[in-house]
């Protein structure tokens, strides 16, 4: 018996036969793509300054491989606008295969890069062009798989199943910053190439995972009753602009706040004439957390299935807030451990506390046959923002120091408390409810 053929109350309190299967498939990948992504994110804090960058002032280098990171970010709206209409239009698997595979041939090609010294400025025009391909397939993924893992679950699960795939983030942030730690002891170009030319192993391994899964059976069920819309753009922006807007503001804490502690605090720790630490330090910080993140994912995304999706983010935004001026004032002592602590609180806590609830409170916000737009736009026109926080902290600290990047991170938490307050529990006592009742059905 397929999953399309299952009653209504089978599918609500079992979900799909590809349940499990479909969560780590969908993980499998964003796993890869933020290795990818985020493998970027720590070259240009760390190499990209002197590799591809001519600059006798190592801040304007710094800022320069920021710009070139944001350009990825400013990019995934066009992906996320793409890859939705295609996901609501054809189904959510040809998008999750297809923005693999360009989001992978991107990644190794900047492996095998000429550096400034041997082409000049071609380099890091060569980089730019790359980093808009990244921009467009990493755009395109995240509306796949978190709608396939949400549209397979059992209805009373959707948090922690879709926190799986949101632990791809944890993940690949971990295994992009092993790989770093690790070559960071090579003395030569390899150092910053061989991180990028490792994923042709994950690319291929998350390729052969993601053709097996199955094809949502909430999109199939829309396709037969003849429900899939003529142009899910129009519809979604005709009918949910609000609600985009809402998912924007909430989104913006999480991807905000999390590129203040991955990216912009890796080179605040280790650049400079007097460095607060070295590289090993902060990345051992990074990889804590993020093995941790693998956990607290999942921990909070079962908890907005109990407690419903907004409590769990109300927490997680006043909770950034409280901890901007309190981070940098821990990590300035230069202390190891404490150094290590702050990581841990700001990643496996307060991130993942947004993160973990995601995937299942903005797939609720949207029907079934513009979800995958609507969601995906959301999403991804946020990250066009917050792929420049980097770009925008390192500019602020000229003038203001650490305490001008600490009000940028509070600003995050800002805007995410003023969209939770504002979007509707999808996931509230009476939702609950009438699930419950629909299992109760024989």
């Amino acid at each position: 018996m397929t999953s399309t053929t299952l009653r209504p109350n089978e599918r609500a309190r079992h979900g799909s036969p590809d349940k499990l299967r479909t969560a780590i498939g969908s993980a499998v990948g964003t796993t890869i793509e933020n290795y990818d992504f985020l493998a970027y994110g720590t070259a240009a804090a760390l190499y990209f300054n002197e590799v591809f960058f001519h600059s006798e002032d190592p801040v304007v280098g710094i800022l320069l491989g920021f710009g070139t990171f944001g350009i990825g970010f400013a990019m995934r709206p066009l992906g996320g606008l793409i890859g939705g209409y295609l996901g609501d239009k054809i189904g959510r698997k040809p998008v999750l295969v297809g923005a693999l595979l360009l989001m992978g041939i991107s990644t190794v090609l900047i492996g095998v890069l000429p550096t400034y010294a041997q082409v000049g400025l071609l380099a890091p025009i060569l980089l730019t062009l790359i980093r808009v391909i990244q921009g467009i397939a990493f755009g395109a993924e995240w509306g796949g798989a978190i709608l396939m893992t949400f549209e397979h679950a059992p209805w009373k699960q959707r948090g922690r199943y879709t926190a799986i795939p949101q632990a791809g983030v944890p993940l690949g942030l971990l295994l992009a910053n092993l790989v770093f730690l690790w070559s960071s002891t090579l003395d030569s170009e390899l150092a910053w190439r061989l991180p990028f030319l490792l994923s042709a192993v994950l690319i291929i391994a998350g390729l052969i995972i993601r053709a097996k899964v199955s094809e949502s059976p909430e999109f199939e069920d829309t396709k037969t009753q003849g429900l899939v819309v003529k142009n899910p753009l129009r519809e979604v922006f005709r009918n949910d602009w609000r609600t985009i807007l809402r998912v924007i503001a909430l989104r913006l804490a999480e991807s905000g706040g999390f590129y203040v502690i991955v990216t912009y605090m890796l080179s605040y720790l280790t650049s400079g004439d007097e460095p607060i630490t070295d590289r090993a330090t902060a990345l051992t910080g990074l990889i804590v957390a993020a093995a941790l993140g693998l956990f607290t994912t999942i921990l909070f995304g079962s908890l907005s299935d109990r407690i419903g999706r907004r409590p769990v983010y109300f927490f997680g935004t006043i909770l950034l807030i409280a901890f901007a001026f309190p981070m940098f004032l821990l990590v300035n002592t230069g202390l190891p451990y404490v150094i290590v602590f702050v990581y841990v609180v700001a990643m496996a806590i307060i991130h993942d506390s947004l993160a973990g609830t995601q995937g299942a409170w903005f797939s609720e916000l949207f029907n079934t046959n513009t979800r995958s737009s609507g969601a995906s736009i959301g999403y991804q026109f946020s990250a066009a923002i917050s792929g420049f926080i980097p770009f925008i902290a390192t500019a602020v600290a000229v003038p203001l120091g650490w305490g001008g990047v600490a009000i940028v991170y509070m600003a995050c938490g800002v805007l995410g408390l003023i969209g939770t307050l504002l979007t509707r529990e999808t996931w509230g006592r009476a939702q609950r409810a009438e699930v419950d009742a629909i299992i109760a059905k024989s």
